[in-house]
């Protein structure tokens, strides 16, 4: 264990302070991984929004490469859009990109960068409660820029809602956890990047609040839309309600423990 744990250390160690030819071949490896991910998917009859692996992918490049998985899904967006057939269904073109699911693709940009910048320079972000939070508040900027893109395309929010986030909710709370497990598994909890929250602390309490804060009331704004739509009281309530009771809690707690320690 402690060998595994040596390894992964010298790796990350060796993975910041690499040259920029090394750090764009890791994007490309991780932008390859993207895009078979992405062929692993559940078309829905009510939706043009696929069930990919995407987001899985996203966020476990973000843990891997740190604030350099922005350039690996700059990579894996640029070449689906110059013709490399990795989009989902393996699709390709600049019309994937200007169409349904163009949003949640624009918005794995932005959340490999929050996530992988989180992770990259703090070292209480690697703290498995911590950890949970970035990796929902990367989910939530997909879903907000998905969201945006597809009620632009259909005309109505309350249908761009219903299509394009509702139904994906519980899957991609799944995928934060699994990406979580497998982030906290192979990330070092030492320094290896001269991490910020080893000077200024505080910077890190601010910004695990407010992602915490934020990714908490998304959870539950979903929750209770999702309540609304179910006619009535049913197994699938009861699924419904325990699901996303439980990921409200936990997000809850870890928020409430941030502020009780903010100082």
């Amino acid at each position: 264990m402690e060998a595994y744990k040596n390894m992964l250390y010298r790796f990350y160690v060796w993975r910041s302070e690499a040259n920029l030819v090394y750090k764009v071949i890791l994007a490309f490896i991780f932008a390859g991984i993207t895009g078979i991910f992405a062929q692993l998917k559940i078309y829905l009859p009510f939706t043009p929004v696929p069930i990919t692996g995407q987001v899985f992918a996203v966020l476990l490049s973000s843990s891997v490469l740190g604030r350099h998985a922005f350039l690996s899904m700059l990579i894996y967006i640029a070449l689906g859009v110059a013709g490399v057939p990795w989009f989902a269904g393996c699709r390709h073109g600049i019309e994937v990109l200007l169409g349904a699911t163009g949003g949640y693709i624009v918005g794995f940009l932005l959340a490999s960068l929050i996530v992988g910048y989180m992770l990259d320079s703090y070292v209480r972000a690697r703290k498995l409660g911590n950890m949970l939070v970035v990796m929902f508040s990367g989910v939530a900027v997909i879903y907000l820029l998905g969201f945006l893109n597809l009620a632009f395309i259909l005309g109505s929010f309350k249908e761009a809602f219903i299509k394009g986030v509702v139904p994906f909710i519980p899957g991609d709370i799944l995928k934060v956890f699994a990406a979580t497990a497998v982030s906290y598994a192979i990330i070092p909890k030492e320094m290896y990047n001269g991490e910020l929250d080893a000077r200024r602390p505080e910077i890190f309490r601010k910004a695990i609040v407010a992602l915490g804060t934020i990714s908490t009331a998304v959870v539950i704004a979903v929750f209770w839309i999702k309540l609304l739509t179910v006619e009535k009281a049913s197994l699938s309530l009861i699924k419904v309600s325990t699901f996303y009771g439980a990921v409200i809690l936990i997000l809850s707690y870890i928020t409430l423990k941030a502020l009780k320690n903010y100082k």
